[in-house]
């Protein structure tokens, strides 16, 4: 994979590249190493991410990454949300392990954003690696406006978004982690200086959601993309798919048509 020299001089990975296979990470949210090893064994080269998430790290631990390491970059989604020292040390665990990505919920505050991003620049410095992109988590993609409201939030999921990320900017927050309906809010607010990570992709070449789905703000792969998506996160409809594999490599095509629709 080739790397971009730009991103590199920023002291981030450079996980974005033409191949569309390193903009699709592939969610591991099973219970065991066993079918998570069995779900990266049957993925392997067909997808450029594998993202860990609080089930697969509570349960199997830095184990769950270091298979995950030989096979493609790692996106550790445990979403940190405590003081800033807490979250400090935590992220700056996570650089160590070598992670690629990992998330920070917003709502913490712009101290412990600051805090995250830089933790993690000073591990990756130790360690001599590139620091791994902080990704500040917006509005989770299960909550809806009426959501929003019953935690005391004013305004609709577009407008904490909007408030969110200008809070990211202000903390130095290389990435967002947003829905694919606010996408294109994000790369216009931010003109363009985040990186936007965005789960709850359905439809599409994965179909429609499975009865029991807890997305609510979701749209398809493509749409994301076009909008300026960095990142699509796919996790059920790929691993509980009869075959992943091709599953994940009917995604993959999706998103490349619609790179291929930008650079036109």
């Amino acid at each position: 994979m080739e790397t971009a020299s730009d991103d590199a001089q920023q002291g981030w990975v450079a996980p974005f590249e033409s191949d569309p296979r390193t903009h699709l990470a592939v969610a591991l949210d099973v219970p065991t190493l066993q079918a998570a090893t069995e779900l990266i064994r049957r993925l392997s080269g067909a997808v450029g991410w594998f993202k860990v998430g609080a089930e697969l790290f509570t349960v199997v631990g830095p184990e769950a990454i270091h298979v995950a390491k030989q096979h493609a970059r790692v996106f550790l989604d445990t979403k940190y949300h405590d003081i800033p020292t807490t979250v400090a040390r935590s992220v700056s665990a996570a650089t160590r392990l070598g992670v690629d990505l990992m998330t920070v919920h917003a709502g913490g505050g712009r101290n412990m954003l600051r805090a995250a991003v830089e933790a993690a620049g000073e591990a990756a410095a130790a360690a001599g690696r590139p620091a791994p992109l902080i990704a500040a988590v917006t509005v989770l993609t299960s909550l809806g406006d009426t959501d929003l409201k019953e935690v005391g939030v004013a305004g609709s999921a577009a407008d904490h978004v909007a408030r969110l990320v200008d809070l990211a900017l202000a903390a130095g927050v290389p990435a967002v982690v947003t829905s694919p309906r606010e996408v294109a809010l994000v790369r216009q607010r931010s003109a363009g200086k985040l990186r936007i990570v965005t789960p709850g992709v359905r439809g599409g070449a994965i179909g429609a959601a499975a009865p029991g789905d807890d997305q609510k703000r979701s749209a398809t792969a493509a749409d994301a993309i076009r909008a300026g998506s960095d990142l699509i996160v796919c996790g059920r409809p790929i691993t509980q798919a009869a075959d992943p594999a091709s599953a994940a490599q009917e995604l993959v095509r999706e998103i490349g048509q619609a790179q291929s629709g930008i650079d036109a």
